[in-house]
């Protein structure tokens, strides 16, 4: 399965082919934080600060987890549950986008 990211014009991301729904925009905001780092590792309190502009609720933290938990379904939708995600990664202390070559 392929999973495509356009970040020239507008945000899109494809898997097999097909539209993907990232969802609203702060799903949309961290995939698109995490594709411009290259593949490096964005600290999981520097998407915070990012999303919620220094005005982060008190379960900013739990909504991060729950956001990156929905694009991994989206990015892999064939992974079966509990399996390390392979795309967006678990980096402590945050998170990294793994596209293969040519994504």
């Amino acid at each position: 399965m392929t999973t495509a990211v356009r970040v020239l014009g507008a945000f899109a991301v494809h898997v097999a082919g097909a539209p993907a729904d990232l969802g609203g925009p702060r799903r949309r905001s961290v995939l698109a934080r995490l594709a411009a780092a290259h593949g490096r590792m964005v600290p999981a309190d520097r998407l915070v600060e990012d999303l919620w502009a220094g005005t982060a609720p008190p379960r900013a933290a739990a909504g991060l987890q729950s956001f990156v938990s929905h694009l991994r379904r989206v990015l892999e939708p064939g992974r079966p549950p509990r399996t390390p995600a392979r795309i967006l990664v678990t980096e402590p202390p945050g998170y990294a986008l793994r596209l293969p070559d040519g994504a």
